[in-house]
């Protein structure tokens, strides 16, 4: 087979992720670790020797013309030699299989490579995945304590919405359907769907907003949006240690699985385009755990050992 090189299909993959609708904030990102992967492999492909040591600056310079047609044992070099000359973490290195992975799917579903060399590589574990989060008592409690009307509604929507804080800070007044009990919020790649809303936390939009009856939501400067790092801040201000608007939003998601058990509805209220990406946030209610323990473990329910 002919050389492919990479800068021949990057391009291809980056217009095929903007079809897609990818955000082009996301689209760099992975442009900048397959063009970091392709100056690699030209390097190992036009090295007379193994050892490589792995420079970034002296990278920069390398030319994309590198063959996509790789091994998975390169792609693992390629893993370990990051992870030794920098201290990338196990998340950023996830991110960066998870870019290839899709990069080699797409080649691979083109006819470009014989095999995907992704299928062998093996992801870094991650510790203490688990993220913490509050439970709804928490969050009662939490917003019982915010006196400001304007930082306590933007917790509660948070919260009642399931929304991420760049969603929340875009939101407009005549995004908010009081009637339907629903709100409209742009997510990444500008996706546009429908979160749903309780009565109260609409009782109290209502308040905030008065007579408004367009523009942003919540002010920030010079009459714009509010910026999602005052945001930030107000959890910093407000919040237990480690608990930030991300968590606001992953104590909703938990809170609606374990009331309802419709992990499909729970990734689509979130926007989340893989329910891969809801999992993570889920959690099994420890009294589900104990229920089902004693009515399913043999030791547990009754009967007698052997039996």
């Amino acid at each position: 087979m002919e050389n492919t090189p990479f800068s021949e299909w990057l391009d291809r993959f980056s217009n095929y992720l903007r079809m897609r609708n990818y955000s082009p904030r996301t689209i760099r990102k992975y442009e900048q670790t397959i063009q970091r992967f392709a100056r690699y492999a030209w390097f190992r492909q036009n090295s007379v020797s193994d050892g490589i040591s792995f420079d970034e600056a002296a990278f920069e310079d390398a030319p994309l013309d590198a063959d996509v047609n790789v091994s998975a044992a390169l792609v693992t070099d390629f893993f370990s030699t990051l992870s030794e000359g920098r201290d990338y973490k196990p998340k950023t290195l996830h991110r960066m299989i998870s870019t290839l992975s899709s990069f080699y799917r797409y080649l691979y579903t083109q006819g470009v490579v014989v095999a995907n060399p992704m299928l062998g590589v093996e992801r870094p574990r991650i510790k203490n995945q688990e993220l913490k989060y509050l439970k709804h008592s928490q969050v009662i409690r939490l917003l019982n304590t915010i006196a400001s009307e304007r930082d306590r509604l933007i917790v509660r929507l948070i919260y009642a919405t399931g929304v991420r804080v760049s969603e929340l800070c875009a939101i407009n007044v005549e995004d908010i359907d009081f009637e339907e009990q629903t709100i409209r919020v742009k997510g990444k790649g500008d996706k546009i769907r429908t979160v749903f809303v309780d009565e109260e936390t609409l009782d109290e939009i209502e308040r905030f907003v008065g007579n408004t009856i367009e523009g942003p939501l919540f002010l920030g400067q010079q009459g714009n949006h509010i910026a999602p790092r005052t945001v930030q801040h107000l959890f910093r201000q407000y919040a237990p240690p480690g608990i930030t608007p991300h968590k606001i939003r992953h104590s909703y998601a938990s809170e609606l699985y374990r009331r309802s058990k419709n992990l499909r509805v729970v990734q689509e209220n979130l926007g989340h385009s893989s329910i891969k990406t809801t999992e993570i946030y889920l959690h099994t209610d420890i009294e589900e755990r104990r229920n089902v323990y004693r009515q399913y473990f043999p030791l547990s329910n009754g009967k007698k050992t052997g039996e």
